[in-house]
């Protein structure tokens, strides 16, 4: 008995924070780390008009597609591009095709402007990894495009999602940042430093796309909060914080 216990503790700390188990009666929807402002509005907005309660788990989309693989019991996944929940859809994680709910937008961050990405007084330049967060990707293209990416190699820190990356800031730890324009539009981040928005024409475009996970045994309440987040209602939240949600935005 007292081994078995010991499996169960093991197990459960190897699930995601704050994850329910499968007959928890709440939604739970894995969310990109750099909608998080934007999903915890949406998500309070849905249930104050459905009464369906939600829990949501960010991480970055790499690492929330490698936990839906291994049997998460998650419910939506709304991912920070199209390509993670397209390669769930082809290994038979969904029956639909995701759907695309916004557009994400890249910003440099700094304290103090007046640095320059190459100075000597910028010694740590926070990013997302690039292998499992498409804003840590976007970022590094961006730098490729601008010819800086050789210059600032050494200075590049990076984070597991975009919210350890704006911990890096937010702390001090990093001088400057790639994020997401939501996450300097909300939370700690909003109104402290100063952010540029980074040429678009830089970097592949941030394509976010949703998809409903067939393992799911909250069918109806999963496709309800699916329908909300495409919804006019939905997309007006998601352009409060900064998404496009159309190409004419």
């Amino acid at each position: 008995m007292k081994k078995a216990r010991t499996i169960f503790l093991v197990l459960s700390c190897l699930l995601p924070a704050g994850c329910r188990p499968e007959n928890s009666e709440n939604l739970v929807i894995a969310a990109a780390a750099n909608t998080r402002f934007a999903m915890e509005e949406l998500v309070a907005a849905f249930s104050r008009e459905t009464g369906i309660m939600c829990e949501t788990i960010f991480a970055s989309s790499g690492k929330l597609t490698v936990q839906i693989r291994q049997g998460a019991p998650f419910d939506v996944f709304i991912a920070a591009d199209m390509n993670y929940p397209e390669k769930l859809f082809r290994e038979g994680f969904s029956k639909k095709p995701p759907r695309l709910y916004a557009y994400g937008k890249l910003v440099l961050w700094s304290s103090d402007t007046s640095r320059l990405l190459a100075g000597k007084n910028v010694n740590h330049i926070a990013l997302a990894n690039p292998r499992t967060a498409p804003y840590g990707q976007a970022a590094v293209e961006a730098l490729k495009s601008f010819a800086l990416y050789k210059a600032v190699e050494s200075k590049l820190v990076y984070g597991e999602s975009i919210s350890e990356v704006n911990h890096f800031i937010i702390s001090g730890t990093a001088e400057m940042g790639f994020t997401s324009l939501s996450s300097v539009m909300a939370g700690e981040m909003k109104g402290k430093g100063q952010w540029i928005l980074i040429d678009t024409a830089s970097y592949s475009r941030l394509t976010q796309g949703a998809v409903l996970l067939k393992r799911s045994k909250r069918r109806p309440q999963a496709q309800r909060f699916y329908d909300f987040l495409l919804s006019h209602k939905g997309k007006q939240i998601l352009r409060e914080f900064g998404y496009k949600v159309n190409q004419n935005d």
